[in-house]
């Protein structure tokens, strides 16, 4: 069975990225064998379409609601369950995986397209393109088109593959707004070594870029009625930030865990800010506190801390809840506090509360009440022990974010990365104004915080004729309180975007469609029962009308009828 074509195309118009990857197989063996087509997408991606063609018969995926296509797949397949065709392969990725059985000399062609928003993280968005043939491909190639009316600032490529020989494969053409990457390796250049007909291409192949910024008020773009705003302010005064560090010391922490969580520490206290205020709490069925109150971020101080830190060892049970209040507390009754500061706890832990009190939902309950809007609650969970979908929870309901750290060698890096995309709060309270009359479906637009290097994006549909859209953005910043006030001319923002040739039409639909999907999601995670079952009927709807692969859809398969009529593609969630 030779693949003998694979296509990896790419568009990326204005942070939305399509990607179409075309494998053809051909069975050159005298009897039918099973062709087999693996793709690893990003988690953050959802599948829009599949189809098989065999022989010039074409199967697509259909996209139903997760229920009934489940429902259906059980009556077809009388033995029970087959696996799944999609499953999380790392931390950034997960697999599609279908195979079909093909008669000699037979030709199968495999197409999967899948779309996302690409996330601007420490100040620049990233296209991860995961490249695994497994055998030689005689026609491979990447091809990246890119286009931000913005303007793109910078551009690199990075892989880990890359060899003096394939880099001769690698073509990057750029202008103000338009870049073009291409990656064509011939079979040559794709041999480990002349001899064997082992393939390099085996790894990340990774786009990164960013775009310039002009406008004080952010960048509006504009296609057939829908709009993105794009807001990312620069050069601006970072608040001082009061930080409570809640580390699990529990038993299951020792060894490996606890020495990686040492190492993060120690290099995250010298990034701390002389203007920074900051404590630690660290927890086993008992909860310790460093010093009874929040300390400056001086030399002297961060000295002594880094010394509490190297002493850090690890036995016992785990009592979040009495460790979670103890930081709130220590928060409430701090003094000499900046005014215009941001407070936020940062916890790590890496199982499930078993002393004090276990209860996760009591826990949740006691945490958002002493928090109150106040404060920020980041989670990290360590590993795979944790109770993800309590630490996501807990932290959407206290205006954070939840993370996994991944017990690998870059741990350490892992904690780190996360602390700098939170280190520089440099705006608060920020509310995102449209005439209210004249705007359907809106994102969510207002943000409790805003770090540098992120962005913060908001989408909707103008519901009338309007011929200039007005937005008016409200935040607070270190030194003041900020309006800023911008007009978008509707028909000039429609124009920029009519004569590029490679843009699929209804892009910022689509664009608004997998923001609002993402958003209800998440939303759901933390409401109240009633409340969630309205969030999630809200995004099967727009799931199943723009046909992605979310949590609630999946996508039947169907296969030849000779063999087993239909698989299942689901998608993975973090919390599983």
């Amino acid at each position: 069975v030779e693949v003998y074509s694979l296509h990896v195309d790419c568009k990326v118009t204005s942070r939305f990225a399509h990607t179409l990857i075309t494998s053809k197989i051909v069975n050159r063996a005298n009897e039918s064998r099973e062709a087999t087509f693996e793709v690893e997408l990003p988690k953050t991606a959802f599948i829009t379409n599949f189809s098989m063609s065999i022989d010039g018969k074409v199967y697509p995926g259909i996209i139903k609601e997760k229920a009934s296509a489940q429902k259906e797949y059980d009556t077809a397949v009388s033995h029970g369950h087959s696996a799944g065709l999609v499953k999380i392969t790392g931390r950034k990725l997960e697999q599609f995986h279908v195979s079909v059985s093909i008669a000699a000399a037979s030709k199968v062609t495999f197409e999967l397209t899948y779309e996302e928003l690409l996330k601007r993280q420490l100040g620049k968005f990233e296209l991860l393109i995961k490249v695994r043939p497994k055998q030689l491909v005689k026609h491979f190639q990447i091809d990246v088109h890119i286009f931000e009316p913005q303007g793109i600032r910078f551009l690199e490529t990075d892989s880990t593959f890359m060899t003096n020989e394939l880099t001769k494969a690698l073509t990057k053409v750029q202008n103000e707004t338009k870049a073009h990457v291409l990656f064509k390796p011939t079979v040559d250049q794709q041999k480990i070594n002349p001899e064997f007909d082992e393939t390099l291409l085996n790894g990340d192949f990774v786009v990164r870029y960013d775009v310039k910024r002009d406008a004080t008020a952010g960048d509006i773009q504009i296609v057939n009625g829908y709009f993105v705003h794009y807001f990312a302010p620069q050069e601006m005064p970072v608040f001082p930030k009061n930080v409570i560090f809640v580390i699990d010391r529990s038993g299951s922490m020792a060894g490996r865990k606890i020495e990686q969580t040492r190492d993060a520490l120690l290099k995250i206290l010298h990034d701390l800010r002389p203007e920074d205020h900051f404590s630690f709490i660290t927890f086993n069925s008992k909860v310790t506190e460093w010093k009874s109150s929040l300390l400056p971020a001086t030399a002297e101080n961060v000295a002594s801390a880094a010394g509490f830190v190297q002493t850090l060892s690890a036995s016992g049970g785990t009592d979040i809840n009495h460790a979670l209040l103890t930081a709130v507390g220590g928060l409430e009754k701090a003094e000499g506090l900046p005014e215009r500061s941001v407070s936020m706890i940062i916890l790590l832990t890496d199982g499930q509360p078993t002393s004090g009190e276990t209860n996760v939902e009591v826990i949740q309950e006691n945490i958002q009440k002493a928090v109150n809007g106040k404060y920020a609650l980041f989670c990290l969970g360590f590993g795979f022990d944790v109770s993800y979908k309590f630490l996501e929870k807990m932290a959407l309901s206290n205006g954070g974010i939840a993370r996994r750290i991944y017990e690998n060698a870059d741990a350490a890096l892992q904690l780190q990365g996360f602390y700098q995309e939170v280190a520089t709060p440099i705006l608060k309270h920020i509310e995102m104004q449209y005439p209210e009359n004249a705007i359907e479906g809106l994102t969510k637009n207002d943000f409790k915080l805003f770090f540098e290097g992120s962005e913060i994006v908001v989408s909707g549909k103008i519901s009338n004729e309007l011929d200039l859209l007005p937005v008016e953005i409200k935040a607070q910043s270190h030194s003041s309180d900020l309006t800023l006030k911008e007009e978008a001319n509707v028909k000039e923002k429609e124009q920029v975007f009519q004569n590029q040739s490679y843009i699929f039409g209804n892009f910022i639909e689509r664009l608004w469609a997998y923001l609002t999907i993402q958003q209800l999601l998440e939303k759901s995670i933390s409401a109240q029962e009633e409340d969630q079952k309205t969030l999630e009927a809200q995004a099967l709807e727009l799931s199943l009308q723009y046909s992605f692969v979310t949590p609630l859809t999946s996508m039947v398969v169907t296969k030849p009828a000779d063999q087993e009529q239909t698989d299942l593609a689901n998608k993975p969630t973090e919390a599983g």
